[in-house]
């Protein structure tokens, strides 16, 4: 049987912080949720998607749930419950997501849900369930019903609003994903303590003594079972606390944008291997920066070797900067050379100075931000050549794959310049044929560097769109890649590279679904 109405409502300023702090609380979890999956399934569309439609998902859930409840049993002790639950799941929640992210490493769709539930669902659902159960309590006179939930309901929206701008501005920014689930675990597990403790205190004697010696007394928070439910709390938050130190780290250090990790070559004592959400991204030599370790690098090279006579300097923008590995290399081939990197990870520039030797200068100009907006401000026929090399874990970022982004690239390039851009894609290759279309729509001589077979479609491959608006010196390059990485490559120019297009449509601001094209239909 439903209870009646409680006799005394939450404070006004009591209620609209808890509604506040846990609506916050969700937004909180949902963005750093996507920090804590990206190592192990990458920072794709479909990730984005599926945290924030698993949050929506909890959101519904616990708000349906926490109504239901709030109907049937008195909601003030089950407040401080669900805020300690909450603090508990939240905790837990890192160690799991550790865990079962080494198992559903670059999985699909089904192991990128999964872990997204690890990762959201049951604290989002308790703090979700937090909105009804204050609602229920403060509808003491059913004549303000509207305007006690539209209230509330405006708070919590505040909330949320609050904790979006905060944690994207803020917190990622300034502190790792672990220490601020922690924190956030201890702030609901404490909130839920205090609040348990301030609703016993005050309590109508009437209420307590109706209930003293029911199931619902028994679940007082002052009593013995609130002592034994704040020793549970602290010991399974201990607990999760020494999970989260025991989980494994995948990061070295966490940037705004990267979970970043560098390792030593164990074959070669110079050679380092930059990892960004666990893949691998750049290969640098200390010792020797003309040592290009990855094929699309070598592809690189050998078209930058080719591009103007040897030792000549070059103007050379470069859209992305990872492991810098390419500035490096222009640096040592044609000393003179004025790189100038757009990298948007600011701590990823950091982590180059530390320990991958990147050195800014007066022929080093590194430049945080998005390579789209920065483009726009340079002059017409500034750059002898353009490496586009920019990834959001293993994708191009769609804002730079489409004509109005490659004619931008273009009208920078100088007539007798070129434009060199890394691709990744995988079979049936609809990506990679879409960015060739994409590039020739703008520029009229257009080749392709592959591994040999990659463009059968039968497997994945780092590809390399060559671009000018003058023929390219497609035998020089090839006789250079014959001569330093043996055959290991197919080039594709003409019509062989027109029948691989396939009829493919150029990608535009309009219409770019990068990632939808990378998956398999």
């Amino acid at each position: 049987m439903d209870s009646p109405p409680p006799d005394t409502p939450l404070r006004p300023g009591l209620a609209a912080a808890l509604v506040f702090v846990s609506s916050g609380a969700v937004l909180v979890l949902e963005i750093v949720a996507l920090r804590l999956v990206g190592p192990y399934i990458g920072v794709t569309l479909q990730t984005n998607s599926a945290v924030i439609g698993v949050a929506l998902a909890a959101i519904a859930y616990g708000t349906w749930i926490g109504g239901r409840i709030a109907d049937r049993r008195d909601p003030r002790p089950l407040l401080p419950a669900a805020l300690a639950l909450a603090g508990i799941t939240t905790a837990i929640t890192l160690p799991l997501v550790r865990y079962a992210g080494e198992l559903l490493r670059g999985s699909a769709v089904v192991g990128i849900l999964l872990l997204t539930m690890v990762a959201i669902v049951l604290p989002a659902a308790l703090l979700s369930a937090v909105t009804p159960l204050v609602i229920k309590l403060q509808l003491g006179d059913l004549s303000r019903t509207g305007e006690v939930v539209g209230k509330l309901s405006s708070i919590g929206t505040l909330g949320a609003i609050t904790a979006t701008l905060g944690t994207g501005f803020f917190l990622v920014a300034t502190l790792p994903s672990s220490v601020i689930m922690m924190t956030l675990a201890l702030l609901l597990g404490g909130s839920g303590i205090a609040l348990g403790v301030y609703l016993h205190r005050t309590r109508p004697p009437t209420d307590a003594t109706a209930t003293g010696g029911g199931a619902d007394g028994g679940a007082a928070p002052g009593g013995r079972t609130g002592t034994a439910t704040r020793s549970a709390v602290a010991v399974i938050g201990l607990l999760a606390v020494g999970l989260a130190v025991a989980a494994p780290d995948p990061c070295d250090v966490e940037t705004e944008y990267h979970c970043a990790t560098v390792q030593a070559d164990p074959d070669r004592g110079s050679g380092r291997l930059l990892l960004l959400n666990s893949a691998r991204h750049s290969y640098v030599d200390l010792d020797d920066p003309t040592h290009l370790e990855f094929a699309y690098t070598k592809w690189i090279g050998a078209a930058l070797d080719v591009t103007a006579p040897p030792g000549e300097p070059l103007d050379a923008l470069h859209l992305g900067g990872g492991g810098f590995t390419m500035p490096r290399y222009l640096s040592a081939t044609r000393p003179g050379t004025r790189n100038t990197v757009y990298e948007i990870d600011g701590g990823l520039v950091d982590l180059g100075v530390r320990e991958l030797d990147v050195q800014p200068g007066p022929n080093l100009a590194v430049v945080v931000g998005d390579a789209r907006i920065l483009v726009t401000d340079l002059p017409t026929d500034s750059a002898d050549v353009v490496v586009g090399d920019a990834f959001g874990h293993l994708v191009v970022p769609w804002h730079l794959a489409t004509r109005e982004m490659a004619a931008e690239i273009r009208r920078v390039t100088r007539p007798d310049g070129i434009y060199l851009q890394n691709v990744i894609d995988y079979p049936p290759l609809r990506f990679i044929q879409a960015e060739v279309a994409t590039v020739a729509a703008e520029f009229p001589e257009v080749a392709l560097i592959t591994r040999p077979g990659a463009s059968t479609r039968l497997s994945g491959s780092n590809f390399v769109i060559l671009a000018a608006d003058r023929p390219l010196p497609l035998d020089e390059v090839r006789a250079r890649l014959t001569a330093s990485a043996g055959a290991e490559f197919d080039l594709l120019a003409g019509d062989e590279l027109t029948d691989f297009v396939a009829g493919a449509q150029p990608l535009t601001d309009d219409y770019a679904p990068v990632d939808q094209l990378l998956v398999a239909p």
